[in-house]
């Protein structure tokens, strides 16, 4: 495993931390993995291709596409969480897979060639990104012309919870960005990518919600406190988290039906040519 690890400010040291203490992240559902397969199923990996997974996380998608691009093939995964590298290469090592070549370092800033890869692809990551168009402008650089970029990202009311969350902190005047603001609709995806430079642009939706219940919602507002697109909440005093928490959880409550909370789970798997 190759580091290049720059100077990571207050924000992306909050995500590499965060992503290190989740040390049975594949454990947690089979919601990452059944995304990270569809990534790689809509991508249609060609054998021999060689393929970027920028935020490899576990390697999820970096192993699926490692196996299909096969020996004649590589795989570069990319991640600044060690935490999650390291489960990457256990699992890799344990596939007995040759094709995969991982690397810790800020997929906004890594270092790579022009025109050397047949395919980027990148799952759920981009709310993490600083600036998510000027991301996409560079890593179209590293695509060969007639390469492809492939993303799996959320629709705007995607995640009840968060968005539930972001309401009731914002009563109390505190402003949690919208994680899917990017990407909340098909023509925001496509605008992404058109603007990004990329062309013959298709977006794919899959409805993948579910119901959850009220101990799901305890469990995402104890997330939040240490999530790091949640900075602006854990940085209030412990009475206005108190009012925003008694908000959050009135306005859950109120969501319950017998099948328990709808949860919306709007997936975009976006895909555009260099």
């Amino acid at each position: 495993m190759t580091a290049n690890k720059p100077p990571l400010d207050e924000f992306k040291q909050q995500i590499a931390e965060s992503f290190n203490r989740r040390k049975n992240y594949d454990a947690e559902s089979d919601f990452h993995p059944k995304l990270a397969r569809r990534l790689v199923e809509y991508a249609g990996i060609k054998p021999g291709e060689k393929i970027i997974d920028m935020a490899t996380g576990t390697g999820l998608v970096a192993i699926a596409a490692g196996e299909i691009a096969g020996d004649g093939g590589t795989v570069i995964a990319i991640d600044i969480s060690a935490g999650m590298l390291e489960q990457a290469k256990t699992k890799i090592e344990t596939a007995k897979i040759n094709n995969i070549e991982i690397r810790q370092t800020d997929v906004e800033t890594v270092e790579l060639p022009p025109n050397s890869c047949d395919q980027i692809l990148c799952c759920t990551a981009l709310p993490f990104l600083r600036d998510i168009p000027a991301t996409l402008r560079r890593w179209r650089g590293f695509i060969k012309p007639g390469g492809k970029i492939g993303l799996c990202v959320f629709s705007e009311t995607a995640f009840i919870a968060g968005n539930v969350l972001r309401e009731a902190a914002e009563k109390y005047g505190v402003s949690l960005a919208s994680w899917n603001a990017a990407t909340g609709n098909r023509d925001k995806c496509y605008k992404l990518l058109d603007e990004a430079g990329f062309n013959s642009i298709e977006v794919f939706a899959e409805q993948l919600g579910n119901y959850i219940d009220l101990g799901e919602a305890i469990k995402i507002w104890l997330g939040s406190l240490t999530h790091p697109l949640c900075l602006p909440l854990q940085q209030q005093d412990a009475q206005k988290r108190e009012r925003i928490k008694t908000e959050y959880f009135v306005k859950m409550e109120a969501l319950v039906t017998d099948k328990g909370i709808w949860n919306d789970i709007e997936t975009f798997f976006l895909f555009g040519l260099k």
